[in-house]
Order: C-alpha cells, then sequence, then structure tokens
C-alpha cells in the first residue's frame, strides 16, 4: 500500500477519478447559479481544504523562503487555472459533461505540446500516437451527431 502512495501512476489515476466527479458535481451545482460564481464558491472551498490539509500534515512553508520565480509561476498558474475554472464552468452550463469534459482534456494534448516546445521534454513516436488518440478521442466524444 505504501508503494501506491509514492507513485506518481497511483496519483495521476486518482486525479483522474476526482476530476470525473468534479464535472459531474459542478454539471449539477451550475443549474441555478451564476457560472462564475460557481467557480468562486468551489475556489473558496478548495482554499479551506487544502489549509486544512496543510494544518493537519504541518506543511505550511516560510513565503520567505520561497524565490521571485517560484512566485511568479505560481501566480501565473492561479490565473490559468483561473480562467481554465470559469471557462469550464461556462462550458459546463451549456453543454453536456459527457461531452464538455472530453474537450477539456484537449489539455493533455496541449500539455505535450508544450512541454516539448517550451520544457525541451522528449516524447517517442508511440507517445505522440498516443497524445494523437486522445485528441482524436476527444472530439469524436465532443462531436453531437
Amino acid at each position: 500500500m505504501k508503494h501506491l502512495l509514492l507513485s506518481w501512476q497511483s496519483w495521476a489515476v486518482l486525479s483522474a477519478c476526482f476530476a470525473a466527479l468534479t464535472a459531474i458535481f459542478a454539471k449539477i451545482g451550475v443549474e441555478n447559479v451564476n457560472s462564475e460564481f460557481a467557480t468562486f464558491i468551489r475556489t473558496i472551498v478548495i482554499l479551506f481544504v487544502l489549509g486544512a490539509i496543510l494544518t493537519a500534515t504541518n506543511q505550511f512553508q516560510p513565503l520567505s523562503a520561497i524565490s521571485s520565480r517560484t512566485y511568479l509561476f505560481l501566480v501565473l498558474s492561479g490565473a490559468a487555472t483561473g480562467a481554465s475554472w470559469i471557462c469550464y464552468f461556462r462550458a459546463l452550463q451549456l453543454g453536456d459533461a459527457a461531452r464538455v469534459a472530453p474537450i477539456d482534456k484537449l489539455s493533455v494534448v496541449l500539455v505535450a505540446v508544450f512541454g516539448v516546445t517550451f520544457l525541451k521534454e522528449h516524447l517517442s513516436l508511440s507517445n505522440w500516437g498516443g497524445v494523437a488518440l486522445i485528441a482524436t478521442g476527444a472530439v469524436l466524444v465532443g462531436y453531437k451527431g
């Protein structure tokens, strides 16, 4: 069991499970509220949950121990996350969760492209084949035919 908690694959699968629940819960949650306000409520919940986890596990760090470069990229990441959530909740309000979520997961394809382009990561031919299949699958599931 300890090995599973140290495995990035286990955490990635858990992330996918929680992301799936996020789509279902959010679709129901945005039925009778403005999507931006729903995003605001969700953000407050996340702040409280993370604060509780950090407190319970004694993982708070001194803010002065964090470099300005780290702050810059965390702020940029937070801004991108906020923009993503606003767009995602609006899409869920307007469309079916079963179609919105796969299109949202085109982010997997974009991460591969951005990772190779900006982070100089390397993907094999079979990796690129998987990326192409993800893109194709997301478009096919998102297509209302």
